[in-house]
C-alpha cells in the first residue's frame, strides 16, 4: 500500500480475515462504519414504501418442523426431542398469512442456509426482506409494487445518506443504480436469444449460470439503458414447489428475478394458491405431503391469488455499494467456515 501524506513508511494491508476476526475494530473504519448506517437505511426505506403502499409488518417463526422450502440445506436441532431446524425463509408462513386475509404484508428477518458455498457473495445467515401480496388480475401487481418499492430505496440511498455514501465511494468506487421509470420486464426466452444473439449457449430450461447473469446485465444495460430489471418466466425445473405454472406453457412458470448489475438481488413468484395442483407439484418434486400439512391445511381453507419475493439485505448493500465481498456488508458474517466472532 502506498504512504500516507508526510512519510515514506507504507501502511500495512490488513487481511479480511484478520478484519473480521476483530470485527469491533474493523467497524471504526469510517467506510465499514457507514456500510452499516446505509444498511439500516435500507431497511428503514423498505419499511417506509411498503407501509405506505398498505402492508403490514409481520414477525414469523425461525424454529420450525420440517423444512421451509424442501431440500437438504437446512440447520437441523433437537426441539424436546423432536426434529426442527432453523428456517430458509418465511415463505410458508407468508403464504398462511394470505389465507388469513391479510391482504400485504411483510417481515424483515435472519434466514439461514447450510450451503457449503465459501463464495463473495454467499452468506449461511443473512438478513431476509420479504413480501406477499393478494394480486387482483396479474403478478404484474407484485412486480409494479416491488419496482417501486427498489427506486424509493435507490433514490432514498443517494437523498439522505449522501454523508455516508462519500465515505464509502472513497474506498470502493461506485454509481448510483441506473433504473427505468416503469418496471423492465425481460421474458425468460428474450433474454436467452439476446444471450445467444452475443454468441452465449445458456440451458433453455435450466438455470443461468453466474457468468451467463453477468453478461446478461451487461447486454440489458447496453439495450435499455438501466442496471435494475426483472427477468420472468423461469423454467418450472429451477424453482420451488409452490412457484405458479406458466398457464401457456407449463415448462416455465410466473416467476421473476430481479437483477442489480446482472446480480440477482431478490427472487420471487405467483405462488399456487389451489390445493390439488399444489399438491402434485410437491409430489412431481419428490417431495412428501406430511411436513407440509398444516401449510397444505391453510390453502385448503382458500387462499386468494397471491404473489410475492424474497430479497437478501446484505446482498442489495453488497451490489449497490460496489463491495468486493458480501461479507463486508454484514456486521458478523457467517459462512461455512466462520461462526464467530
Amino acid at each position: 500500500t502506498s504512504a500516507p501524506a508526510g512519510t515514506k513508511k507504507p501502511l500495512s494491508a490488513v487481511y479480511q480475515e484478520t478484519r473480521l476476526d476483530n470485527r469491533w475494530l474493523d467497524l471504526r473504519v469510517p467506510a465499514n462504519a457507514a456500510i452499516m448506517r446505509l444498511q439500516s437505511g435500507v431497511c428503514r426505506l423498505f419499511r417506509n414504501s411498503l407501509h405506505t403502499q398498505g402492508f403490514t409488518e409481520i414477525h414469523t417463526p425461525k424454529l420450525i418442523a420440517g423444512e421451509s422450502e424442501g431440500g437438504s440445506e437446512v440447520f437441523r436441532t433437537d426441539y424436546f426431542g423432536k426434529s426442527a431446524c432453523l428456517a430458509q425463509s418465511p415463505q410458508l408462513y407468508k403464504q398462511m398469512a394470505m389465507a388469513a386475509d391479510m391482504g400485504r404484508v411483510y417481515e424483515i428477518g435472519p434466514v439461514f442456509r447450510a450451503e457449503k458455498s465459501n463464495t463473495r457473495r454467499h452468506l449461511c445467515e443473512f438478513t431476509g426482506l420479504d413480501l406477499e401480496m393478494e394480486i387482483k388480475e396479474h403478478y404484474d401487481e407484485a412486480i409494479l409494487v416491488i419496482h417501486n418499492m427498489f427506486k424509493e430505496i435507490f433514490t432514498g440511498l443517494e437523498s439522505d445518506y449522501s454523508t455516508e455514501l462519500s465515505a464509502v465511494r472513497k474506498q470502493y468506487t461506485s454509481e448510483p443504480v441506473r433504473f427505468t421509470d416503469k418496471a423492465c420486464v425481460l421474458h425468460w426466452n428474450e433474454g436467452m436469444e439476446m444471450l445467444e444473439a452475443d454468441g452465449q449457449s445458456p440451458d433453455r430450461l435450466g438455470d443461468l449460470t453466474g457468468a451467463l447473469e453477468l453478461r446478461l446485465g451487461e447486454l440489458v444495460a447496453l439495450k435499455y439503458s438501466t442496471d435494475f430489471f426483472f427477468l420472468d418466466r423461469y423454467p418450472s425445473a429451477v424453482r420451488p414447489f409452490y412457484t405458479m405454472p406458466y398457464p401457456e406453457d407449463n415448462r416455465y412458470t410466473n416467476s421473476y428475478d430481479v437483477f442489480i448489475r446482472g446480480q440477482e438481488i431478490c427472487s420471487g413468484a405467483q405462488r399456487v394458491h389451489e390445493p390439488a395442483l399444489l399438491e402434485a407439484q410437491i409430489k412431481e418434486k419428490g417431495m412428501p405431503l406430511e411436513p407440509l400439512a398444516d401449510y397444505l391445511k391453510a390453502m385448503k381453507h382458500v387462499a386468494p391469488p397471491h404473489a410475492g419475493a424474497g430479497i437478501g439485505l446484505e446482498r442489495v448493500v453488497f451490489l449497490y455499494l460496489g463491495l468486493d465481498n458480501v461479507r463486508k456488508a454484514s456486521m458478523f458474517p457467517r459462512d461455512p467456515n466462520r461462526c464467530a466472532p
